[in-house]
């Protein structure tokens, strides 16, 4: 069951890669809820949902690799400004001219793209947790040694994050992760959901989205530089993924306003959805305020 139910569902296709669509609610002022990275697919979002439809129209969209949007099998399909130019097929298909575009972790990095290279499509942008390469990581996770390649004969911990562990244990893997996006206490349901959503693709297909082509950290910098679009960046302080300084840092880089969630982990828009919708909406009205105080 559902709080709230899409009004409209599409597949839109482009280059030949179906991607699963969904739209709630209406308004002049749409929410993109762009898909992270593609071990959860668009249900993450499902605490703001039934909030923002009831003041606006919301989009959500499965990323290529999970839900019910293709999983195609060459790396190349999986690069950051693929999933940009997705974002941009599903606004075009839906005759959306403008909306306020929000990205979760990875989907950070897309969101920052769109607003850098498609700027006349946002009207402002939304990070939260991002996984954008300013910045310090968690230090609990540097902590550990991490080397993708490596065979080993055990994976525990930090270690899992390895191509030949999530062939081998691939739900180990999931689990172990999805617990470090959830440190906050009595997160037992919200765990078990992403879980299940890690589950719905398979480590050949979450390999492929790690060995696709990637922007230089210095092409980033440059990027989100370019980004001129009122922005908020919401960090939670227990942030084990990416880690509570590059939130701070990519809001220095994009003059943007900074909102720190205390004790929150990784993906605070699932524990902490009250205080997360209340700052999406507050954000929506002021870029709406300020599109009527600029009409002659």
């Amino acid at each position: 069951m559902r709080a709230r139910y899409p009004d409209r569902t599409e597949f839109v296709v482009r280059e030949g890669v179906r991607i699963f669509t969904e739209v709630y609610g209406a308004g002049s002022l749409p929410f993109l809820l762009l898909p992270s990275w593609a071990i959860v697919h668009s249900r993450v979002w499902k605490a703001q949902i039934p909030t923002l439809a009831r003041h606006g129209m919301v989009v959500t969209f499965d990323p290529r690799g999970n839900g019910r949007t293709d999983r195609p099998r060459d790396p190349a399909a999986y690069s950051e400004r693929e999933y940009a130019a997705d974002a941009v097929a599903v606004l075009d298909a839906l005759g959306v001219e403008r909306a306020l575009v929000v990205g979760l972790s990875k989907g950070a990095q897309r969101a920052v793209l769109l607003a850098a290279e498609h700027p006349d499509r946002v009207a402002g942008l939304v990070t939260i947790g991002p996984g954008t390469p300013f910045g310090l990581p968690d230090p609990r996770r540097k902590a550990e040694s991490i080397d993708f390649e490596e065979v080993r004969d055990r994976y525990e911990g930090w270690a899992r994050v390895n191509r030949h562990s999530w062939r081998r244990d691939y739900r180990g893997y999931i689990e172990f992760f999805m617990s470090q996006m959830l440190p906050e206490s009595h997160s037992t349901k919200e765990l078990e959901d992403m879980v299940g959503w890690g589950l719905e693709t398979d480590p050949e297909t979450l390999l492929a989205t790690v060995d696709g082509p990637d922007i230089e950290a210095e092409e980033w910098l440059a990027i989100a530089a370019s980004v001129h679009c009122p922005s908020l960046v919401i960090v939670g302080t227990e942030d084990h993924i990416t880690g509570f300084d590059r939130g701070v840092q990519l809001a220095r880089v994009l003059r943007a306003r900074l909102e720190v969630i205390e004790g929150a982990g990784h993906i605070p828009q699932a524990r902490h959805p009250v205080h997360v919708n209340r700052l999406l909406l507050d954000f929506a009205r002021s870029l709406e305020r300020t599109v009527t105080a600029a009409d002659p």
